[in-house]
């Protein structure tokens, strides 16, 4: 069993950044596959980014590339989501998710883990 905590959300005004941290514990997270997703209220969880077990290679939604950077620490069991010109739209819960065979995958059935979230909320 895999064990996920996300931190780092709040609010902050368009424009600002925050950086979401998810820390895992229980299995040897550099094994794992690690994507973020996100889901607004009234709709359903969408994918965000997803990194590989090096952190080698990423990918990203088209509503956040160029925006969002994940990034990951094997040393800490920990990914990370920087996500900078934050927008209205980007407002929801952003929740970490943890896959040993989902590489790539933005489909959330496809991940055995996952966090309990944490909101962003970004103000206009």
């Amino acid at each position: 069993q895999m064990s996920l905590v996300e931190s780092g959300g709040g609010l902050v005004q368009a424009g600002g950044s925050l950086r979401l941290s998810c820390a895992a514990s229980g299995r040897t997270f550099s094994r794992y596959f690690m994507a973020w997703f996100r889901q607004a209220p009234g709709k359903e969880r969408e994918f965000v980014a997803t990194i590989s077990y090096t952190g080698s290679n990423t990918y990203y939604a088209d509503s956040v590339k160029g925006r969002f950077t994940i990034s990951r620490d094997n040393a800490k069991n920990t990914v990370f989501l920087q996500m900078n010109s934050l927008k209205p739209e980007d407002t929801a819960v952003y929740y970490c998710a943890a896959d040993t065979t989902a590489w790539n995958s933005r489909i959330v059935r496809d991940y055995d883990y996952w966090g309990q979230g944490t909101q962003v909320t970004v103000s206009s």
